[in-house]
């Protein structure tokens, strides 16, 4: 039986398509947003964070019109006896249609993951990590993907892209070359920026470059130190990440100090050191909370070593607060009759003459 120059079994083939191209839109979305659920929270269901809630809704629609062009992709090709003259544009329309429908996905989801790590870290994070390095990060992103998109289209209509591959490479390479530096310290800044090692307003020694003060601002190329004589550091990032920082804020201000004091030889030690202590505990400044420490650390030349420990509030009081034990230890050791040695040499005189040897020896305190 013919009809319209068809047979019965290709009437059936065609109306099984229509019915695909029918019910799975009508069923497909439901499908498609439970099916997306589970694999989005198998990928990040292990961790606390709401990532599956900000990429669920940007991931759903161009999910199921991927679904939808490849039922319908199916419904057509099973359709054999259709004219071959229409086989070629139907290829290349779904090739067309599979590479927008990829690149809208990868793009919705990329936006909505940056849009979900912005409110993540606003709390946790610097805030210039928020204007400067977040959408740098997503526009590169973002750009690799649609010149990977634009070259796979070339490459499908037979458009020779080596030359432009080339020349995209070359012209890269010169970029990279003329900025190294600048690139190098972009990259070191948005590093800086993610791992926080320190943050404004921290006290931070640079010990490569002997610098040292409280940070004013961390940008994408450089961080300012204010010296504590008033003085502005620009520090390129990319030296800073190469180098030792100490961090004198973090985890806390608490900050413990020491400094070596010597008594003279035959002092009894555990009265050097009761009053060592005793007169470090009775400073202003000083934690009564934390351990004051006078350790013997060793015989020097002309005095016994002790070593002073104590903890203070804050980094910031650091040079007064040698002022005042400086001050304080001095002025017990004198009301103790404790003596504090100044350095002692002797020197020995030889005289040599053609009947006799005569050997002087001179105490000789300075």
């Amino acid at each position: 039986m013919n009809f319209l120059g068809l047979e019965s079994s290709q009437w059936v083939d065609i109306g099984i398509s229509a019915v695909v191209l029918v019910v799975v839109p009508t069923i497909g979305r439901k499908i498609v947003t439970k099916w997306l659920i589970r694999l989005i929270q198998t990928i990040v269901g292990r961790t606390e964070t709401k990532l599956d809630d900000a990429l669920l809704p940007a991931a759903r629609t161009p999910i199921y019109w991927l679904v939808i062009a490849a039922t319908t992709h199916w419904a057509i090709l099973r359709l054999t006896f259709l004219p071959l003259a229409l086989l070629p544009f139907w290829t290349q329309f779904f090739f067309i249609s599979y590479l927008a429908l990829t690149v809208i996905l990868l793009w919705r989801s990329v936006s909505a993951f940056f849009v979900w790590y912005t409110q993540h870290i606003t709390k946790h994070s610097d805030p210039r990590l928020l204007t400067q390095a977040v959408p740098l990060l997503r526009r590169v992103i973002l750009g690799i993907l649609a010149g990977i998109a634009i070259i796979i289209l070339l490459g499908r209509f037979d458009v020779d892209v080596s030359a432009l591959v080339a020349t995209m490479g070359i012209g890269s390479l010169a970029i990279a070359l003329a900025a190294q530096a600048a690139l190098s310290d972009t990259i070191s800044g948005i590093l800086i920026m993610i791992d926080r090692p320190f943050r404004i307003g921290d006290r931070i020694e640079i010990r490569d470059l002997n610098t040292w003060g409280n940070v004013i601002d961390i940008g994408l190329r450089s961080t300012r130190i204010q010296t504590l004589d008033n003085r502005t550091v620009i520090v390129p990032n990319s030296v800073i990440e190469k180098s030792l920082v100490v961090n004198h804020s973090f985890p806390d201000t608490h900050y413990r100090i020491q400094m070596e004091v010597g008594v003279a030889y035959g002092t009894d030690l555990e009265f050097a050191r009761t009053t060592l202590k005793t007169a470090i505990k009775n400073v202003e400044g000083v934690l009564d909370n934390k351990p004051v420490d006078a350790l013997f650390l060793n015989f020097g030349d002309s005095a016994l070593i002790f070593r002073l420990r104590w903890w203070i509030e804050s980094y910031i009081d650091t040079r007064p607060m040698f002022d005042r034990v400086n001050t304080a230890v001095y002025n017990a050791l004198r009301s103790s009759d404790i003596l504090i040695p100044f350095p002692q040499r002797e020197i020995r005189i030889v005289q040599e003459s053609s009947t006799s040897k005569t050997e002087d020896y001179i105490d000789h305190r300075s």
